[in-house]
């Protein structure tokens, strides 16, 4: 799981991901994909939620980045055991320095299968000293990360599935750098939202708008 690009690109890629969502899919309340650029004065976070009790919340403040993900299904459920509570291992040894979110109510700790960190002035993903469970992606964080890892194609396939829409890949890519949002950019990727109302969507994410 700890294949996931640095950071400062991952915070591009959720950028994306949550601007795409806010072009196919009007209502916030039905998006997968999330992105607040103020989440604080000093913080920005990004999130997933597929609506059926599975949730991904990523923090990138001065201490890093922090993510913390929840795979109700998943072995390490903290309600797949009569215990209820996290994995030991799971938020042991998450740094001081991330506190604040480890104490975030918004992030419902204490339903959590897995958290990984990327320490400011690090050079990787970190995890804590876990004992898995010997099932496949027992801890929910091969699938809900691979939207991350992967590219344009990637969220092609998804949003087919998911919004049941059949976007260019081509359209796609082009908000996965970053491209300004723009009206031609908008009916290149087949929706008829207003430019008007996703520029302020836009900013709200913090995604570059003509």
């Amino acid at each position: 799981m700890l294949d996931l690009p640095a950071p400062d690109i991952l915070k591009r890629v959720m950028q994306s991901l949550a601007m795409l969502d806010a072009i196919v899919e009007e209502e916030c309340e039905y998006r997968y994909f999330s992105f607040d650029a103020s989440w604080s004065p000093d913080a920005q976070m990004g999130s997933m939620r597929n609506g059926q009790g599975d949730d991904l919340f990523a923090v990138f403040d001065p201490a890093g980045c922090f993510i913390r993900g929840f795979d109700h299904e998943s072995a390490m459920s903290p309600w797949a055991s009569n215990s209820a509570k996290v994995w030991p291992g799971v938020l042991e040894d998450v740094p001081r320095q991330f506190s604040s979110s480890l104490t975030e109510p918004a992030f419902h700790m204490d339903d959590t299968t897995f958290c990984i960190w990327f320490p400011a002035g690090d050079q990787a993903w970190r995890q804590g000293a876990i004992a898995y469970p010997l099932t496949s992606d027992p801890d929910g964080a091969l699938w809900m990360l691979s939207y991350y890892r992967g590219g344009p194609q990637t969220y092609h396939d998804f949003a087919q599935h998911y919004y049941e829409v059949d976007i260019p890949v081509e359209a796609i890519a082009r908000v996965y750098k970053h491209e300004p949002l723009s009206p031609a950019l908008i009916e290149a990727l087949g929706s008829s939202r207003r430019f008007d109302q996703l520029a302020v969507e836009g900013s709200a994410i913090g995604y570059p708008t003509a």
